[in-house]
């Protein structure tokens, strides 16, 4: 992040400071293929002191999972001690909700909002290098063990990898789209996203794939093909839906955007009426929780263990849209509750 060529872009406008925005270094997608290149092009001096190069051990990542597992969450504690008493620093920005008093909610959902070394943006960061990118490297450990394991990789891990390889790489792709939400522009950086961004993702969403070591579904050509178009169909909902969003709030007069309907709140911002947010308030979760339950499909039938994902996004999901509901009527009033008369549906059109 420090030494690889980035874009310099500006945040959103700070909460408290209209006219202030951060700096940040978007090079992000450069970082997951560098990353990549050292894993295949892993350098080693062999018996002679001759520089080589080999694919890195990654079989150690699954040897020593429960380890890499218990060390980020002992990690995670200490990053989030020391960024719970850091925002005690004098002019410190504190997320709305992060200063309650209370000091054990105050550690857990973050009260700073924007805790930085200089340029160095901690929540940023987090928010897609540690975590996503380890998540994607814990699942080639795991095609790598079940060709140790089984002696031959399924089309269910290889599936499930180039799934999820593509999440990764989208995030990393679109990183500067990450500076309009919610988890940069209002959240507290806390124990909540700490250990959420670097311990839970990597080790939870990996899940499909470890549980693929020991476990072939053996599923056939046409179920693998039909679980590759349900994926697909999500992402184009979940991409389409983002890409839309951040297309209109940095111009609302883009080409490709101009058109769109909105309402006009006392404010001064805008919401989407029509395209994609027309049809449903929440859409983009929708595309979302499709991807992912098309990663647990993968995984066959025979247990809900694959499943602890899907299960846990769509409460996940329901759970913020509920918070975003409650903090958008607080920001927009009445507008919010006209905005609700144009767009009803939550998740699905027509349905919910």
């Amino acid at each position: 992040e420090r030494i690889l060529p980035c874009e310099l872009v500006q945040g959103a406008p700070l909460p408290s400071k209209k006219n202030e925005r951060l700096p940040y270094r978007i090079n992000g997608h450069l970082a997951f293929w560098v990353t990549i290149l050292v894993i295949f092009c892993f350098p080693y001096i062999d018996d002679e002191s001759r520089l080589q190069f080999t694919t890195a051990p990654l079989h150690h990542l699954y040897t020593y999972y429960g380890d890499l597992a218990l060390a980020a969450i002992a990690w995670c504690t200490i990053l989030s001690t020391y960024l719970y008493l850091k925002s005690f620093a004098p002019n410190a920005l504190l997320a709305k909700g992060g200063d309650s008093g209370n000091a054990a909610y105050d550690f857990f959902i973050g009260r700073e909002l924007n805790p930085r070394w200089g340029s160095f943006d901690w929540k940023e960061f987090c928010e897609l290098r540690p975590g996503l990118i380890g998540w994607a490297v814990l699942n080639m450990a795991f095609v790598v063990a079940q060709k140790e394991k089984l002696g031959y990789v399924s089309g269910s891990m290889m599936i499930v990898n180039v799934f999820q390889f593509l999440y990764v790489w989208d995030a990393q792709y679109q990183e500067r789209a990450i500076l309009t939400t919610m988890d940069i522009t209002t959240d507290g950086f806390g124990f909540m996203l700490v250990f959420g961004d670097m311990a839970w993702v990597p080790f939870t969403y990996s899940l499909q794939a470890k549980y693929l070591v020991d476990h072939d579904p053996q599923l056939g050509v046409y179920s693998l093909a039909a679980i590759v178009l349900f994926n697909f169909f999500g992402y184009s909902i979940f991409r389409g839906a983002n890409s839309q969003k951040d297309a209109f709030r940095r111009d609302p007069n883009g080409e490709h955007v101009k058109d769109l309907q909105y309402l006009q709140t006392k404010r001064g911002t805008r919401l989407l009426t029509s395209g994609y947010w027309g049809c449903a308030r929440k859409i983009n979760y929708t595309g979302d929780w499709i991807m992912g339950l098309s990663w647990c499909m993968v995984c066959g039938f025979e247990s809900i263990v694959p499943y602890f994902y899907a299960i846990y996004f769509c409460i996940l999901l329901t759970h913020r849209s509920i918070r975003d509901d409650h903090m958008c009527h607080e920001k927009y009033g009445d507008d919010w509750i006209a905005y609700k008369k144009v767009v009803p549906y939550r998740f699905i059109p027509g349905i919910i």
